[in-house]
Formats: structure tokens, sequence, C-alpha cells
């Protein structure tokens, strides 16, 4: 495989464009040689930018806008970016929405928001590609969870909710679209710095929680990016219906093993064990 344009000539749709992951995302498609649709719900800024930034590389890129807790504006951007880039090999579901809130608190609007933008508007994002990638004789979905659909943190009971159907979904879709040459895979990001934390967590330190990620550090952007190549690639070519943990380490690591782990009797030959 060419590793410098590995990319090249493909059609790559990033949803939730404009910041953070899927901002590296798309960018580290057009850095190997992929025409790229970006995506933004309200500011275009950083979309925007992330157009600029593209196009300089020697790519086509453009931006586009649509809100995802409306169904119809989902499919519409699909068919938007579809006729920028003339069909589409790549779709990458990264655009979602979290909230914090006590689970006897969420009302049924903040319920149905969650999950129209983080589950519906992926559903119909992806069958309203799907007729392009059949066109085109292949084509690779890749759906972002997170590692809240795998260990639970208070007050996110419906964020955990959306994330956890992603993984699910991607199972189901990827064995009725795998005969049709589609691969589908999700991938489950950890902690990643986005500019986002700056914004909205006073004197933010990213190597304050790397000390507690087994790596010791967290991710970036590019971490995820450079998974989501590897799956839209050839190489990835037998995978189908995963989700990937690209998370440090954080979902292998027992917490409790330190604080309970008791000798056992020196008969069994076996050190120690988390007792619990």
């Amino acid at each position: 495989m060419n590793q410098a344009k590995r990319m090249g000539g493909k059609k790559v749709l990033v949803t939730g464009s404009g910041t953070g992951i899927g901002r590296g995302v798309a960018l580290e498609f057009a850095r190997e040689g992929a025409d790229v649709a970006f995506h933004y719900a309200h500011s275009s800024q950083g979309a925007l930018e992330g157009v600029d930034e593209a196009r300089k590389m020697g790519v086509r890129a453009e931006a586009f806008k649509a809100d995802f807790a409306s169904a119809e504006e989902a499919k519409g951007l699909a068919k938007a970016a579809i006729d920028f880039l003339g069909g589409i090999d790549v779709l990458v579901n990264n655009a979602g929405i979290t909230m914090n809130m006590p689970f006897d608190q969420v009302t049924v609007e903040q319920f149905d928001t969650l999950y129209h933008v983080n589950i519906r508007a992926m559903f119909f994002v992806i069958q309203t590609c799907l007729s392009s990638m059949m066109e085109r004789g292949k084509g690779v979905v890749i759906n972002m969870s997170s590692i809240h659909a795998f260990e639970a943190m208070n007050e996110h009971s419906v964020y955990a909710g959306t994330k956890g159907a992603i993984c699910s979904f991607t199972r189901q879709v990827a064995i009725e679209l795998a005969p049709k040459g589609i691969r589908v895979n999700a991938i489950a990001p950890g902690a990643v710095t986005v500019e986002n934390h700056y914004k909205v967590v006073p004197g933010y330190d990213p190597s304050i929680l790397g000390k507690l990620i087994p790596a010791g550090f967290m991710g970036e952007p590019r971490d995820i990016a450079r998974t989501a190549l590897f799956l839209a690639s050839d190489d990835a070519r037998f995978i189908i219906g995963q989700t990937l943990l690209v998370d440090g380490g954080t979902t292998s690591w027992m917490p409790f093993s330190e604080d309970f782990k008791q000798p056992l009797d020196s008969s069994f030959g076996l050190g120690y064990v988390p007792g619990i």
C-alpha cells in the first residue's frame, strides 16, 4: 500500500468535522489524498478553516451545514456531499453531542435531542449514502462511539445509551451491508484532548488526566484519525462489524486491583488476585 497517498482519489464525508476529532479525521484523509466534505451544525468557522487547509494540500474540499436534530437535514447533507464529491467512498459518522445530567432530571426533550443527533441522523446518513457506495462497487462506513459504551460514569445515562446503541447498530448494519461490498465498523475513543476543553474547563491541563490513563497521556485527534484511515484502507478488509477501542488502556484497567488485592494460600502458587 502506498503510505504517502493511500486515500488518493477517494471521496470522503466526515460529519461533525468543524472541530475536535472530526476535523482531525477530515484533515488526515485530505493529507492522504482524499477529497473531503466537511460538516458543521452551527458555527462554520472551524469547518471553513479545515476546508482551506485541505485545499492547500491539493485536494477538493467544501463545508456543508446541517442540524442533525432534523433527519431531513441529515439526509440533505449526504445528498449535498455526494453531489459535490461525485460520489462517496468513505463515510465517517463523527457528529454527536453530549450532556451531563442526573438521571432523575433528564427531560424528554433532552433525551430525544441526543438520540436524534447521535443515532437517528447516523442511521439516515448511511442510508442516503448507500446507493452511491453501491454504484462505486464498495464503500466504508466508520461510526464514532465512545468508551462510555463500555464503562459507566455518573450523569451520562442518555449519552452512554446512544454510544452503546452505536456499537449494536454498527454490528447489525455491518452484516446487512457486507454482501453489498460495504464494510461498517466503529471506533470508541477514550479521553482525547480537543480545543473545546480549553474553552469550557478553566485551567484545563491534559497532563493531569493523562496520569490516570494507563498510557500515561491523553489521546489526540490524530490518534483517532489514523485509526479511521486504517479502517478505511484495504488493510482492514477482513474487519467487519467491530468497535475498536482507542483509549490508551482505560477500559483494560481494573481500578480495584491495587486497593483490594489479597494473597492466596501459597499452595495454589498463584500470587495475588483481586479480593472482590
